[in-house]
């Protein structure tokens, strides 16, 4: 029986129907019609549903169709009206006036309220959101003067803040349902509570997740679609497969390996984009334990950066969907004057001999076999690219002598290892800079982010004081000049320090069913709700 044979037998009759909808006669396209299952492939199945405590990229595809956030964003990168209809900047930068959505419910009925949104933000997102120590450090107080208004108070001035309010960023969560209960422990973690367009209806472990229409959504008219699928498809033949046959109808975040892209693309029942990734700047990378001799030397560090050829990864692994990584801030932030590549460059036609004199001068000889040290690379567990990343990691730093042994484990067993019991020597993972440094990149590199416990933060135990002085003045300086100024000076320091390897910018695609319509948005693509996605029929 072939992988995708397994898929179809063991597939529920809801999802089965879903793609009776999915392939059935041809309708007028500019006329959304009402109705239909959408089936989106999400890789790997999330390890919770709580997105207020983790924000691995694989919660949000299905969180964000239930949460809401007090904004969302257009195209131009501006923030639009969401649960928050309209808002005011105090002159001072110092508080920030939200006038929120009159007749907007929870899924269980309680009504939302300006209580909803203080609670939210000083109870549970500033207290146990793996980004609030720094997207929400200068927030002080939520004054709710009345139920549909809502006032940010701010001890410094924060011009990123309006970047960091989406339903993926700062999910808005209904106050009676967490009052007085753990936060961790909430009974609602994996059966979420929202204000979104979508329900939480079951979750099949191992199978799917099913979303539900919300009767009562407070957007007249929406959804158009009845329920939403996530479905979990480990082998990536068969995910494929699934999208070939319409079994599936949309696959975003590269879960179809580049490998398939081009191949799907000629399918006349499919369509590729990159868009709706917009916010996201996402940068391959390779985490280095400094707690774990030799990674606590520069010279070693620096080394392994040298020793890899990230062209070869971009040509060979990432089939030409990305570019070199130079640094922690991406290339997509050049417009705003925040990026600059000029900083210690490793692409050098020499590269391979100055690695090898870095180790040597560090005191690690070759020894037995050519190899100065072994070390682990904890896999990165979002798909088959990652797992050939790693392999070529393994040949190229082999060259250099040093001997990797690759361990692949699920993402919640490779999560915890990684960030909770830091049982690792190097890890793999991918990080989006996201809306603005302070968002997306400040969490990964400043000293009070190595917070144990706690995913996609500072598990390289880097430390520099300069490096956390200069991130708290780039958060709070208004002047763009002098801003870009700040983040220049910051991406000299940690190339040169090499905490972190960075090896690619990422260009995700999404493969979706051409019967599928107005899936993608926003910049946000998947990590924003699903409301006037439509299927023909």
């Amino acid at each position: 029986m072939t992988s995708s044979s397994r898929f179809l037998l063991g597939r529920r009759s809801l999802i089965a129907g879903a793609a009776s909808v999915g392939l059935a006669g041809t309708a007028d396209a500019q006329s959304p019609q009402r109705g239909g299952t959408m089936v989106m492939i999400v890789q790997p199945e999330p390890a919770t549903l709580a997105a207020y405590l983790s924000v691995a990229g694989n919660i949000a595809p299905v969180t964000t169709q239930i949460y809401e956030g007090l904004v969302t964003y257009d195209w131009s990168l501006k923030p639009a009206p969401k649960l928050a209809k309209s808002w005011e900047i105090a002159p001072d930068g110092l508080s920030i006036t939200f006038h929120l959505q009159d007749g907007v419910t929870f899924h269980n009925g309680a009504k939302f309220t300006s209580a909803d949104v203080q609670y939210a933000f000083m109870q549970v997102l500033k207290k146990v959101h793996p980004r609030a120590p720094v997207v929400l450090a200068d927030l002080t107080a939520v004054d709710t003067p009345d139920p549909l208004t809502a006032v940010f108070r701010l001890s410094h001035p924060a011009p990123y803040l309006m970047m960091s309010l989406s339903g993926y960023d700062a999910p808005i969560l209904c106050k009676s349902v967490f009052e007085n209960v753990d936060p961790a422990a909430n009974p609602t973690a994996n059966k979420p509570i929202g204000t979104g367009p979508f329900k939480f209806g079951s979750w099949e472990r191992g199978q799917y997740i099913r979303l539900d229409r919300n009767p009562n959504y407070w957007q007249n008219g929406l959804p158009y679609l009845d329920r939403i699928i996530a479905r979990f498809i480990a082998d990536s033949s068969t995910r494929s497969a699934a999208l070939e046959t319409g079994e599936a109808h949309y696959a975003a975040f590269s879960a179809v390996n580049y490998s398939d892209v081009a191949r799907l693309k000629a399918n006349p029942m499919l369509d590729t984009t990159s868009k709706g990734y917009e916010m996201f700047s996402g940068i391959s990378e390779i985490e280095l334990n400094e707690h774990r001799p030799p990674f606590d030397k520069r010279e070693v560090r620096q080394a392994i950066a040298y020793a890899i050829d990230r062209k070869f990864i971009i040509d060979n692994i990432q089939y030409g969907f990305g570019k070199p990584a130079t640094g922690p801030i991406s290339s997509t932030f050049a417009a705003s004057g925040l990026y600059t590549d000029d900083v210690l460059r490793f692409d050098v036609p020499d590269r391979i001999a100055i690695a090898n004199k870095l180790l040597d001068d560090a005191g690690l000889k070759r020894g037995e076999g050519g190899m100065r040290f072994a070390t682990t690379l904890e896999v990165n567990s979002f798909g088959q690219q990652w797992q050939r990343q790693a392999e070529y990691l393994k040949q190229a730093l082999a060259v250099i002598g040093i001997d990797l042994t690759l361990r692949s484990e699920d993402t919640g067993a490779w999560l915890r290892r990684v960030y909770t019991n830091y049982d690792y020597g190097m890890s793999e993972p991918f990080f989006s800079n996201l809306s603005d440094p302070v968002i997306g990149v400040q969490r990964q590199y400043v000293t009070n982010q190595i917070r144990k416990g706690v995913d996609f933060v500072n598990n390289t135990f880097y430390s520099n004081p300069e490096v956390d002085t200069l991130f708290t003045a780039g958060a709070q300086e208004i002047d763009p000049a002098k801003r870009a100024e700040i983040y220049h000076k910051i991406q000299k320091i940690l190339v040169t320090d090499s905490p972190v390897i960075w090896l690619t910018e990422i260009q995700y695609v999404t493969v979706f069913n051409r019967k599928l319509h107005d899936a993608t948005t926003g910049p946000l693509g998947t990590y924003s709700a699903f409301e006037r996605t439509w299927i023909e029929h």
